[in-house]
């Protein structure tokens, strides 16, 4: 739900499958506790607060893609329910309990974890961001302040001054890949010096087939990684995020032992087909999925970021394009339908032999109706810009306002 569902939503918008997950899983909620189960039929498996988590923010994605209103309404009993299920588990600490175990295959995740906790952040902050929609303005005014409170004890709890990093739970020095990937995505980081040191961190437990997970030792997870993509990206690293994607999806690409065209759940350190050897797979590579779609974390984050485009409200009423250039590409091209229309992006960038930044050059394509803003790279700023042919001064470059249809944005000469 945290990357497949953005994944499908840029590639073909069939969000039908989402949908249908999603109903099943609030259907089979526990009316007495409001626990959702880990998934669907037949295995219908129970005991895992972060997949119910997941639930929950994929319910959030589905509706900004979608804009389905009346889905929403119709679920939105059991999801208030299934909120409050993970908010009772909070207790006098400030910080969830976490109690139902079952995860994506890590170690330690029980308790006072930092990853759960994320993960509750992100639940709350979406949450009010859809009683909103609903015009359910108590309830949501209750998950924002709750999700501030969480923030705030979370880098109380969390934060290890001595590694840059967040830890796995109050009593370890391990700094999870998966936690500290989400503390910045989901903006659970202070300060932007803070999110830099992170990544820093974030960069040092990779090798040359990208980032070996603390927390599942001997593993490179496509899963998280697609979460650490976006928190490099979200920090400012943008050659590193595009590292990263080059290092681990680059191999699953081109390697021999696996089909060169759709992604593997995960691999060994040193690249082998045996994940999860000794964490439930009994030391069997055949267990190892080779089309997972919870490896597609670049498929979003290259339009997102490098791209730069991303809907802000339902169906993209509402847009933002903010193109990161600085990962060493000279343009980007891409875009996205919704059911309001086509969101088109293409940007260039002009340098000159000593490979400074001479122009830049974007052109932006959105439907008749909707609202939107260029944001220009920090190394953009202050330059003046051409908007549709205007020149503009620079204190007027930096958020561009622009209603939907086609537009062009430059900056140099």
């Amino acid at each position: 739900m945290g990357i497949a569902v953005p994944a499908q939503f840029v590639s073909t918008n069939d969000l039908i499958s989402t949908r249908n997950a999603l109903s099943t899983m609030f259907a089979a909620i526990n009316p007495r506790t409001g626990a959702l189960p880990e998934s669907g039929p037949p295995l219908s498996q129970q005991g895992s607060d972060t997949y119910h988590a997941w639930t929950l923010i994929g319910t959030h994605n589905y509706f900004l893609y979608s804009g389905d209103s009346a889905w929403l309404q119709a679920v939105w009993a059991n999801y208030t329910k299934a909120v409050a299920f993970l908010e009772a588990k909070v207790d006098n600490t400030g910080l969830m309990n976490v109690t139902g175990l079952r995860d994506w295959a890590r170690l330690g995740g029980g308790g006072y974890n930092s990853e759960g906790n994320a993960l509750l952040y992100k639940v709350l902050t979406t949450a009010a961001d859809l009683a909103n929609h609903l015009n359910n303005t108590n309830l949501s005014a209750a998950w924002a302040t709750n999700a501030t409170l969480l923030k705030q004890r979370f880098n109380e709890a969390f934060w290890l001054q001595s590694a840059g990093m967040y830890r796995d739970n109050l009593t370890t020095t391990l700094c999870p890949q998966d936690a500290n990937s989400f503390a910045i995505l989901y903006n659970l980081t202070t300060s932007q010096d803070q999110a830099k040191k992170i990544s820093d961190g974030l960069r040092q437990n990779w090798n040359g087939l990208g980032p070996v997970a603390l927390e599942l030792p001997d593993t490179i997870s496509p899963f998280i990684s697609g979460f650490e993509i976006q928190a490099h990206f979200e920090a400012g690293n943008d050659g590193r995020a595009l590292d990263l994607i080059r290092r681990t999806w680059g191999y699953m690409l081109y390697t021999n032992i696996s089909v060169q065209s759709t992604f593997l759940e995960g691999f060994t350190a040193n690249g082998s087909l045996a994940y999860r050897y000794y964490r439930g797979y009994n030391n069997d590579p055949a267990y190892t999925s080779h089309s997972h779609g919870w490896s597609a974390g670049p498929t979003s984050a290259l339009t997102f970021y490098v791209l730069g485009l991303t809907v802000t409200s339902p169906q993209g009423r509402t847009w933002t394009v903010a193109p990161h250039i600085d990962g060493g590409l000279p343009s980007a091209e891409g875009g996205f339908s919704t059911p309001l229309g086509w969101f088109g992006v293409k940007w260039a960038l002009m340098r000159t032999e000593d490979g400074q930044i001479e122009r830049f050059e974007l052109e932006v394509d959105t439907p008749i109706g909707t609202l939107g803003s260029v944001i220009l790279p920090e190394s953009l700023r202050g330059k003046g810009c051409l908007v549709d042919g205007t020149k503009h001064p620079g204190l007027e470059c930096s958020i561009i306002s622009l209603s939907g249809g086609s537009h062009s944005v430059a900056t140099g000469t």
